[in-house]
């Protein structure tokens, strides 16, 4: 597989709503580059006028988006690529990744960026539908990764410290399901960084049990308690390039601040397997914290 410099344009706009955001080409784009959109509506005016941008400066377009959409006709008619959804995304918060899943790596095979022929697709498949039996409702929360998850970051504010490329994308996503769906905070940062980055967090008076001697405090009106929720570290690795590893410093780390530390186990497998699957657990994770927030 190869590789190559990816930009993410952010947009700008005076409200969040489709229809105000705008998008703009950097300026040293030009016919060598490649311009992915991936959106599950295709009407969006500053999508179309991003498009006919590009097309001007001659770069190619590639659009995963629904069938029949307005912005689909003007890549088709700009000689660029539409790639259909497979199935309509859901109307939520935050749009599902999966229905983009085989368009996208479908794309990325084709340019050598990824090994994702049908084999590999499949397999992935495979590996998405054993997650959801592990994760799924019906499986107690001792041997269900994303109750038990779930279970440890409630009532607490996670710290996703990260190893490796593909987890730092999986703790963004996290970051953004938990605020969408459950409506809870989050902070991520990479390793090594994470450990001065976040340091002040973890600085903070621990709540300990100073028995008969402090009576006042076992007393002490709990509504008007503003300490706000203790910090966990959840440690979340994918495979590094060189193979090294933070991880001991950030048990030793937690340790002397007895802070409470969730380790996720690293999944065996392909690199497309393991980004797959690490995904699936933070959609679980975030649904249930959505229902005990309801609850």
């Amino acid at each position: 597989a190869g590789a190559c410099p990816v930009l993410r344009l952010a947009p700008t706009g005076v409200a969040a709503a489709p229809g105000a955001l705008r998008w703009a080409l950097p300026g040293w784009a030009g016919p060598v580059d490649l311009l992915l959109i991936a959106t599950p509506d295709g009407s969006e005016p500053g999508l179309r006028l991003l498009a006919e941008q590009a097309y001007r400066r001659g770069l190619t377009v590639v659009a995963v988006l629904p069938r029949r959409s307005a912005l689909g006709e003007i890549v088709d008619g700009s000689r660029g690529l539409p790639l259909p959804l497979a199935t309509p995304p859901e109307r939520e918060g935050t749009v599902s990744p999966w229905p983009f899943l085989v368009p996208l790596l479908g794309l990325l095979d084709r340019t050598g960026l990824i090994a994702a022929d049908e084999e590999a697709i499949e397999r992935l498949a495979d590996r998405l539908d054993a997650t959801a039996e592990r994760c799924g409702p019906v499986t107690p929360t001792g041997a269900n990764p994303a109750k038990s998850l779930a279970v440890e970051l409630d009532e607490s504010l996670p710290l996703l410290w990260t190893e490796g490329p593909a987890s730092d994308a999986v703790a963004r996503r996290l970051v953004r399901l938990l605020a969408a769906r459950a409506g809870r905070a989050a902070l991520t940062a990479a390793l090594p960084e994470a450990l001065t980055a976040h340091a002040a967090l973890l600085s903070r008076p621990a709540e300990t049990d100073s028995g008969d001697d402090d009576m006042d405090d076992f007393f002490r009106d709990r509504v008007e308690d503003t300490s706000g929720p203790r910090p966990r570290v959840v440690l979340l690795r994918t495979r590094t390039a060189d193979g090294l590893t933070a991880a001991p410093a950030v048990r030793e780390l937690a340790h002397a601040h007895h802070v409470p530390l969730t380790e996720l186990a690293l999944p065996e497998g392909q690199d497309l397997d393991v980004l797959g699957e690490l995904l699936a657990l933070t959609e679980y994770t975030a649904a249930y914290l959505s229902l005990a927030g309801q609850s």
